[in-house]
């Protein structure tokens, strides 16, 4: 009988120690298409979110499992074939979007973008800026990701209050937003793209946002409606940092380009040195699970 066949985005031997009773082949499938497709037991999909990474699992005869290296599954879970089990990559991503998102909301605050164009500008412009000590930090998603923005987020002495989709110790429902969103200084937004949380950041949902305030989107770009959010930029009220918007790449002739109080990043959140090493672990230790029959870790049942 032949060894269950992995597909892997990367050398297996990155991962360490992979388990012996498996089969390894590196494959892009956007690239190419091996043969030996219908044969794939575990693909471990390349790193990105478009919604090529599942082109080839209608091919993929044989498959038991699909593992993603991005904590965010919206750009496969409509496609992966009734049977076969979706397991995310919660755990990779958590410090690099953690450090992301405090860099976004420090230099937001801090006015960091003006200060950079003014040094372009070879101009000495002090600024009177809010810090981010003490202020009321509402954090929407409370998966890994949100509980590794929390923790970096305490030693700056702010408040933070936390909300996921159903309530539990500690943590808010998302019905509950109406009466948060008015008493917190910055919202940051970290939540899976679903049903449920695209277009959250409506007209309504900004309007209930404090003069002042700060958004700062690390979750998806569809998750904000943006004409919304162009039309409150433009109107001074609120200030926003962003990794993500509902196109990408952004077009040239978006308007988010030229709206005042608005960082925006390109979707870096996971980019980091931080991620590869805690990508090959986790990958190394599903397969270990798998390929000793155990139950695998991340697992999608749609919680967050």
């Amino acid at each position: 009988m032949s060894r269950p066949l992995v597909w892997l985005p990367f050398d297996p031997e990155l991962l360490g120690d992979p388990p012996a009773g498996l089969d390894y082949e590196v494959v892009d499938p956007s690239e190419r298409v091996p043969d030996s497709v219908g044969d794939v037991r575990f693909y471990v999909t390349p790193y990105r979110m478009s919604p090529d990474v599942g082109d080839v699992l209608p091919q993929m005869t044989g498959l038991e499992v699909v593992q993603t290296l991005s904590a965010g599954v919206d750009n496969v879970r409509s496609r992966v074939p009734e049977g076969v089990t979706l397991c995310n990559g919660r755990g990779i991503h958590d410090t690099s979007t953690a450090e992301l998102t405090l860099t976004l909301t420090l230099a937001a605050l801090r006015g960091i973008p003006e200060f950079v164009r003014a040094h372009d500008r070879r101009e000495w412009e002090p600024q009177w800026r809010p810090a981010l000590a003490d202020k009321r930090v509402l954090l929407i998603g409370y998966g890994a990701i949100g509980a590794a923005i929390e923790a970096r987020l305490q030693p700056f002495e702010v408040e933070v209050v936390r909300v996921a989709r159903t309530a539990r110790e500690g943590v808010h429902a998302f019905t509950e937003l109406p009466t948060l969103v008015p008493e917190a200084d910055v919202v940051i937004l970290v939540v899976p793209l679903t049903d449920e949380t695209r277009g959250l950041v409506d007209a309504e949902f900004l309007a209930r946002m404090r003069d002042g305030a700060l958004l700062v989107n690390v979750a998806r770009g569809a998750v904000v409606v943006t004409a919304d959010l162009v039309a409150e930029l433009k109107a001074g009220r609120l200030r926003a940092a962003v990794d993500v918007v509902d196109i990408e790449p952004l077009p040239r002739e978006s308007p988010l380009w030229d709206i005042p109080n608005l960082l925006i990043s390109p979707h870096v959140g996971g980019a980091s040195s931080a991620m590869w090493p805690r990508a090959h672990r986790l990958v190394r230790d599903q397969l270990h699970r798998y390929a000793a029959g155990e139950p695998l870790g991340n697992v999608m049942s749609g919680a967050y």
